[in-house]
């Protein structure tokens, strides 16, 4: 069975590398010299506060159970995060467009960092703290750090369609490759140096404090709208109002809402998938595989948007149908193959075939994020971008929340069947979000074929 994983992550390897290594010019988009020297400057900082959060994933679980925390314990604490998001992570979001981006990223890593030392402590009370801590700094993380990118790129000039290499670089390095050295770089941590499970937390406020000292020595500040007449509720209003009377933002926010609830509740549901009957699967490495998967995602979208056909919204449409066509595998698995009964042992077969419709499904997720930031440059208004961006983590939050307080109320194949349904749904959404944002261009080309028509008739 050994053989399997290395099979599964060697492939996806060399069709990684394959893609990166026979990229051309015609892949390749010219920029400026200032450009590059913006763009990795970004991704040094990203890829940093990325070290900080990966590192930290896989041992939040591990750490609660080692201080003695039951299932019910740690799930009300995983709830206290994802709702911290919600509430108060809505708000410093919005702070982030009035005093300012850049104020914003520095207030997520101090924030993070905070919530890294309160893992030191198996007090209950003061790890809730962490959570609640841990839920506002990853609304900043998704948030401040694009508003800031776009903002700085549109100021200092530099081409719109630059902006789709930076985020498909930033998905590649920080959602890929970081996630899987970070993961390698826990586990040495944890298991070769035994430095106990407190120890990822370390390194990741250490890499949270390099990162900080990066943005506060070479960021400057761009906000979206300072004017002192703006309170906080005028900023809510008027982010709401963008997004009821612009069919795009909301089209833009159901279909993100939809895409990170799926791939959040596959997050706790594909342990029990391939390991029904506690069968022993390398936890560790089965994650590096699907950071890997992500990569060759963000590598498919990075030359998907160097060209100019198809459009971002017309190849979302078939990732939303493989994604969800990925997470109904589990369910069609179940009628088509015995499940097994045995306790323990290896990964069963139909927890193979799960583990390629898996990594199919963090393929889509790794073209996901920098196609719908890019999305989101084009259609979010600046002066509200942090704002409305928050917004849309609100039906995210809630549906999760209700996820993880329900996780055993409901068969894993329903789970997998709800989420496969959600995407199929944003898939459509995005139908609708095609045809919408080609009206435009439609009617500029119906009025310039009309115009001959019209000067004959005045003649």
């Amino acid at each position: 069975m050994e053989l399997f994983y290395y099979m599964v992550f060697g492939s996806l390897g060399a069709f990684v590398a394959a893609l990166e290594l026979s990229k051309t010019n015609k892949d390749r988009t010219n920029t400026s010299s200032a450009f590059n020297s913006f763009k990795n400057n970004y991704l040094l900082v990203y890829s940093l506060m990325m070290a900080g959060d990966w590192l930290q994933g896989p041992y939040v679980y591990f750490l609660y159970s080692h201080y003695g925390f039951g299932k019910g314990d740690i799930g009300q604490l995983f709830i206290a995060g994802f709702g911290s998001s919600m509430l108060f992570g809505t708000i410093v979001g919005s702070l982030a467009d009035k005093q300012g981006r850049k104020r914003a990223c520095v207030t997520y890593c101090i924030t993070y960092i905070l919530s890294c030392i309160t893992k030191h402590s198996p007090q209950y009370k003061v790890l809730m703290v962490g959570r609640v801590l841990g839920g506002i700094a990853t609304s900043l993380l998704f948030s401040a750090f694009e508003s800031w990118l776009v903002a700085e790129h549109n100021k200092r000039g530099f081409e719109q369609q630059w902006l789709s290499i930076t985020f498909s670089k930033a998905i590649f390095l920080g959602n890929g490759l970081v996630a899987i050295v970070s993961g390698l770089f826990g586990n040495l941590l944890v298991d070769s140096f035994a430095l106990g499970p407190v120890a990822p937390f370390d390194a990741a406020a250490c890499f949270l404090a390099i990162g900080m000292a990066v943005i506060l020595s070479s960021w400057s500040e761009n906000y979206g709208d300072p004017s002192e007449s703006k309170d906080l509720l005028t900023q809510f209003k008027g982010a709401a109002t963008a997004i009821t009377s612009d069919e795009k933002i909301a089209l833009l926010g159901a279909i993100q809402s939809l895409f990170e609830g799926s791939m959040y509740t596959f997050v706790f549901l594909w342990t029990p998938a391939l390991s029904p009957n506690d069968e022993e699967i390398p936890h560790g490495f089965i994650f590096a595989t699907f950071m890997l998967a992500s990569m060759l995602g963000s590598s498919l979208a990075s030359r998907l948007m160097a060209c100019s056909s198809p459009r971002v919204e017309s190849y979302m449409q078939i990732v939303f149908i493989v994604s969800s066509a990925a997470l109904l595998l589990p369910i069609i698995i179940s009628f088509l193959v015995v499940p097994s009964k045995v306790k323990g042992g290896g990964m069963s077969f139909s927890g193979c075939l799960q583990l390629l419709g898996f990594c199919t499904f963090e393929a889509c997720v790794g073209i996901f994020w920098p196609s719908i930031m890019k999305m989101r440059s084009q259609y979010i208004p600046e002066e509200a971008r942090s704002t409305i961006m928050n917004f849309f983590r609100i039906p995210l939050n809630i549906f999760v929340c209700i996820v993880l307080y329900n996780v055993d109320a409901f068969p894993i194949t329903i789970m997998f069947g709800m989420c496969s349904i959600f995407l199929f749904v944003a898939s459509l959404l995005q139908r609708r979000l095609l045809v919408i944002s080609d009206k435009p261009k439609t009617e500029g080309r119906a009025l310039k074929e009309r115009d001959p028509e019209t000067e004959s008739l005045n003649i």
